[in-house]
């Protein structure tokens, strides 16, 4: 097989792997209007995610795009409200839900024939293992930070009512990110208001190395 059928061959295997992913994200009950258009939550997450690596990554990974396109797999499956109020309820629920989004995607790659290698890999990006320290891990955080301000600091703002607390949310989250999608936020479909209340809250905020993840007090992180 020469070099162009190969890569043919692996972006036709790609592109079956997201097209399943976003099938299985297609029947969220809960509906999102972003850029306009109203879509499923998670699978409208999902795209903005994999648009945000291509944009930070082009020469990414099979692994990294599959986890992208993964990251929030099903995640209306299992609700906040199993859980606990509370940093520790938050905290274990989170955790639930990377381990569901890395089953439901294993087993979506496995039915599709990737190897385990891969598999292995994507389950790791989507759990953040090495994050910190693995740069694919850092893209990928850089993509749900960046999809979480452009989807929620709407919302986020009209729910705290208090631009302080606001603020130290998008400094929670800035901490997480590299200084390249640091400087992507200026890009984003803000309204005027938000993205500069975003834009003071992030002159104030340093990326940090520490594994904590963005915003980790409820309400809503990536």
């Amino acid at each position: 097989m020469d070099q162009h059928a190969g890569e043919s061959d692996r972006a036709d295997r790609l592109r079956e792997a997201l097209e399943a992913i976003d099938a299985a994200n297609a029947d969220d009950p809960n509906r999102i209007e972003v850029r306009g258009l109203a879509r499923p939550k998670e699978q409208a997450h999902a795209e903005l995610a994999s648009e945000w690596v291509e944009r930070l990554d082009p020469d990414a990974s099979d692994a990294l795009r599959l986890a992208a396109r993964a990251h929030h797999l099903r995640r209306w499956e299992i609700p906040r409200s199993d859980y606990p109020m509370g940093r520790a309820g938050y905290h274990r629920w989170r955790r639930a839900l990377q381990e569901h989004h890395a089953a439901v995607a294993d087993r979506i790659l496995a039915d599709r024939g990737w190897d385990e290698a891969t598999r292995d890999r994507v389950g790791a990006i989507v759990r953040k293992r090495g994050l910190g320290r693995d740069p694919e891990v850092q893209v990928f955080e850089d993509a749900l930070c960046l999809v979480f301000v452009e989807t929620q600091f709407a919302a986020l703002r009209e729910q705290m009512a208090d631009d302080d607390k606001l603020a130290g949310v998008v400094r929670k989250t800035a901490a997480k990110m590299s200084p390249k999608a640091l400087e992507q936020v200026a890009a984003l479909p803000l309204a005027p208001r938000d993205l500069a209340l975003v834009e003071r809250a992030l002159q104030s905020a340093a990326p940090s190395s520490s594994t904590k993840e963005p915003g980790s007090s409820e309400p809503g992180t990536p």
